[in-house]
C-alpha cells in the first residue's frame, strides 16, 4: 500500500504535463514489475560481480585527506559486512584488481540472493550500480546506512575532488540526476520492507 500511495503521489505531482524524466519512482516500480519480478535470479546474478570489485575495497594511497575520508566513510561499512554477513574484504591501494576471498564473495552473493521481493531487488540493483558498491547497498537495505549516508559514502572521491578543484557544472548536473534516482531507489527499498 505504501508503494502504491507513493506512486500515486508522484503522478499527482505531474500537473497538466506528464514528464517521465521527473518520475524516478514510477520508472523503478515499472522496472520491478516488468523486468525484475519475472527474472529475480538473473537480476541477482547480474550484481554478483560487484562482490569481487566493490568500491570500498579500492583505496587511495595519497593525499592523506582523501585516505582519511575514505577510511572514515568505508571502514564502518567493511566492519559491518564482516560482522553481519561474514564477508571480510581485502583492501587494495589504487585501481589494481585484488581477488577477494571465496568465502567472502559467497557470503555477499548469498546476501544478494536472499532479497526475495522484486521491488527491493530492483531498488537494490539501482543502489548498487549507482554507488559501485554492493556493500553500501546491502548496508542501506539492512538499515545500517540512511539514504544520505549511502550517497555520501559512494561519493567520497567526488566530494574530495570538488573540495580541491571546485565544482564542474556538467559533472554536478549528472550527479544531481543520479542522486534523484539513488534516493528514489532507497525510498522504494524502505517502503517495500
Amino acid at each position: 500500500r505504501a508503494l502504491a500511495e507513493r506512486l500515486a503521489a508522484e503522478w499527482a505531482a505531474q500537473g497538466e504535463t506528464i514528464d517521465p524524466a521527473k518520475m524516478p519512482f514510477t520508472r523503478l516500480i515499472n522496472t520491478a514489475i516488468d523486468g525484475v519480478a519475472p527474472r529475480m535470479a538473473a537480476v541477482a546474478e547480474d550484481l554478483w560481480p560487484y562482490a569481487g570489485t566493490d568500491l570500498v575495497a579500492y583505496r587511495a594511497g595519497t593525499p592523506e585527506r582523501l585516505v582519511a575520508a575514505q577510511a572514515e566513510a568505508w571502514d564502518p561499512i567493511l566492519d559491518w559486512a564482516r560482522e553481519a554477513l561474514g564477508a571480510r574484504l581485502i583492501l587494495s591501494e589504487g585501481v589494481m584488481h585484488v581477488t577477494q576471498p571465496e568465502d567472502s564473495v559467497a557470503a555477499l552473493r548469498a546476501a544478494v540472493s536472499a532479497i526475495d521481493d522484486p521491488f527491493r531487488l530492483a531498488a537494490f540493483h539501482t543502489l548498487t550500480t549507482l554507488s559501485g558498491s554492493l556493500l553500501i547497498a546491502l548496508a542501506m537495505l539492512a538499515g545500517r546506512l540512511t539514504a544520505e549516508e549511502g550517497w555520501e559514502a559512494a561519493h567520497v572521491d567526488e566530494t574530495y575532488q570538488t573540495a580541491v578543484w571546485g565544482a564542474d557544472e556538467d559533472a554536478t548536473t549528472r550527479l544531481v540526476g543520479r542522486k534523484v534516482e539513488f534516493l528514489a531507489a532507497a525510498e522504494v527499498a524502505a517502503l517495500a520492507r
